[in-house]
């Protein structure tokens, strides 16, 4: 069953059919907000609760023959944006990496520093190119549902997601080289 008739079902009061809406978007959402809030596990735990709560509480209004992922994505992404333009939150990351691990686990050390390298890319990049690339490669959201999700031009989404790339792919290339 797709998504929208599930919502549809939600709508109607039908609690398997929430838990099924949460079970199928549950992890690929997590990854987002994961990506989103730079890597802190609990900030995005905290936004992907709150991003079900609000759609669990704003399901009424939601128009299930529209497509229901970029309506999940857009609430996350505006907690995500209201998150950081909170005037507390405005202030540098000094959280210290774990270094915690066995040194017998080399190859998951190896992709943690990878994953921050990619993390630490990407935090450089402007926030709306971030958006879009993480929608569509970590997503992988069609571009025509980024837009939908991020309420802009198809053109916008693929301009900020070239230039993004390119910016990306110039960070990663002076990571590589350090």
């Amino acid at each position: 069953m797709d998504d929208q008739r599930l919502a549809a079902q939600v709508q109607r009061g039908e609690q398997t059919a929430w838990a099924a809406l949460v079970e199928r978007h549950y992890d690929a959402l997590f990854g987002y907000l994961f990506r989103l809030t730079y890597g802190n596990r609990a900030l995005a735990e905290d936004l992907l609760h709150e991003t079900f709560l609000r759609v669990m509480r704003g399901i009424h209004g939601y128009d299930a023959t529209r497509p229901f992922k970029p309506y999940l994505y857009a609430i996350a992404t505006n907690l995500v944006r209201n998150h950081f333009s909170s005037a507390d939150q405005r202030r540098t990351d000094s959280r210290e990496p774990d270094d915690d691990l066995p040194a017998e686990e080399q190859q998951e050390i190896d992709a943690l520093d990878e994953q921050q390298a990619v993390i630490a890319a990407l935090r450089a990049l402007p926030s709306a190119q971030r958006e879009v690339i993480i929608l569509a490669y970590y997503q992988a959201l069609p571009l025509a549902e980024i837009a939908q999700t991020l309420d802009i031009p198809l053109g916008t989404v693929k301009s900020r997601l070239s230039n993004g790339v390119a910016r990306l792919r110039e960070r990663m290339k002076a990571h590589d080289s350090a």
